[in-house]
């Protein structure tokens, strides 16, 4: 599936180990010509597919993920070594996903079940038929979930899928690719291998349908390139998330929830806190509670025991980060915690505490995606509050954390976002949609309506009987 080291014959590009900067492995590009037979495969194999009743085809997907259970050492050992997150982390990973599938399964035939609609003179029953063939195009940040987020409910609703997997983790896109295609009819599952470049030749290829999720500036370009066919879009992009702490709050459980939400998965998150408003009169107290915390957070390779976080995934990525925390200190914020870039290989970076921060910053205007917890000060006005969580083009998520639920829940209808969590982390209950507000999407994923954009209804009509 091109995951193998790749001849010399054929345009090849570095695996690379974040943890250490070695060359996993040589991985085969997809040349132009393969990104064509590609998509030429995967609508050859629509029409059966698409006819196919949905219960085999659940069926079928549902062997899949059996098959990923089985390889789960492999694909957690592989995760970790391919995007650098703890072995821990990959495992849940791996677990939650999975886990998830036969829920996404009801889902989708919910989605699918035709709808009756009356009059006196006539009857319309309303079908959902697939789109065709739909380009899935995923992220490293988490390289099995953000797939399968895609990839079951297009494949449930009867379409074939071309599926590219970052370019930073290969062979983890490859095994979920692989397990996947096994228990399905040839081509229904088709994958490919490479940088933006195959991206952008796949997204102006004969497809129907974009799926993505990464940064917003792909996802414009996307947009862009998708214009042309109309073709239609699934676009999950990035965040730049408030969190409001209020003076009445929990403060421990704003602490817990600020650092957890701004330093898992080595930041790298895209509903990850990266802004943090404080009323001043707790500001101090909230401060020491969130550096007592970020103190426990551990850096190193993700097979050490004890460490919560991981290198940065790529040099890259580090270099972003470096130079947001820099230009925040030299623009007058304080530096509490972190901030030096470590010695040695690798692309680490340790958990650091920023104070003070002015919304003019870099660090509090674009997407950190990186461990750096990000303090501000508010008057404690709610109006202040709101003002302060929607001065972003983004609208992912945000948090509200308050001792009053009703100011918390008027705040978090006047946030601009897809998600707010009062008193919690933003993250919904099962069935819920993910939604990027503003520009931080396009359409959404999640529940039996999201499940619906891989579709297209068609009205058939009938006299009245």
């Amino acid at each position: 599936m091109n995951a193998t080291p790749a001849t010399l014959t054929r345009p090849t590009f570095a695996d690379l180990d974040p943890a250490t900067g070695e060359v996993i492995a040589e991985i085969a590009s997809a040349t132009p010509a393969e990104v064509i037979d590609a998509v030429r495969r995967a609508r050859a194999a629509q029409v059966a597919w698409g006819a196919t009743p949905f219960d085999e085809r659940a069926s079928g997907l549902l062997a899949g993920v059996k098959a990923l259970g089985a390889r789960a050492d492999e694909l957690a050992q592989t995760i970790t070594r391919e995007m650098g997150k703890p072995l821990g982390d990959a495992q849940k990973e791996i677990t939650s996903w999975t886990s998830g599938v036969s829920r996404t399964l009801q889902e989708v035939a919910k989605a699918l079940e035709p709808e009756v609609l009356r009059e006196a003179d006539s009857e319309t029953r309303v079908v959902r038929d697939p789109l065709g063939v739909v380009a899935a195009i995923t992220p490293w940040n988490f390289p099995l979930g953000m797939p399968i987020e895609l990839l079951v409910p297009a494949l449930a609703t009867g379409n074939t899928v071309v599926f590219k997997p970052s370019e930073l983790v290969p062979l983890t896109g490859a095994i979920l690719a692989e397990c996947l295609a096994e228990h399905l009819p040839a081509d229904v599952l088709v994958l490919l291998q490479g940088a933006g470049d195959v991206g952008a030749q796949l997204v102006a290829s004969d497809v129907d349908m974009i799926a993505f999720v990464g940064s917003r500036d792909t996802g414009k370009r996307i947009m862009e390139s998708a214009s042309g066919g109309l073709k239609r879009l699934v676009l999950e992009l990035g965040g730049k998330d408030p969190l409001v702490v209020f003076g009445d709050a929990d403060l421990a459980a704003a602490a817990d929830c600020a650092v957890l939400h701004s330093l898992r998965n080595t930041g790298q998150v895209c509903c990850s806190v990266e802004r943090i408003y404080v009323e001043a009169s707790v500001a101090d107290e909230f401060e020491a509670l969130v550096l007592q915390r970020a103190k426990a957070w551990k850096h190193g390779s993700g097979f050490e025991e004890g460490v919560k976080m991981g290198p940065l995934v790529s040099a890259e990525q580090r270099r972003k980060v470096v130079e947001q925390v820099q230009a925040a200190v030299a623009g007058g914020a304080r530096l509490l915690l972190g901030g030096q870039e470590p010695d040695g290989k690798g692309w680490f970076y340790p958990a650091t505490v920023l104070a003070d921060v002015s919304d003019d910053l870099a660090v509090s205007r674009d997407e950190t995606f990186g461990p750096v917890i990000s303090l501000s000060r508010f008057d404690g006005d709610e109006d202040e509050a709101v003002r302060l969580a929607n001065d972003t083009p983004y609208g992912l998520g945000a948090n509200v954390f308050t001792g009053d639920l009703d100011k918390g829940t008027r705040v978090a209808r006047r946030i601009r976002s897809g998600q707010v969590g009062v008193n919690r982390y933003l993250a919904g209950s099962p069935g819920a949609p993910w939604v990027g507000a503003r520009q931080s999407g396009f359409g959404y994923l999640g529940s039996v309506d999201g499940h619906r954009q891989f579709t297209v209804p068609k009205s058939i009509s009938y006299p009245a009987s």
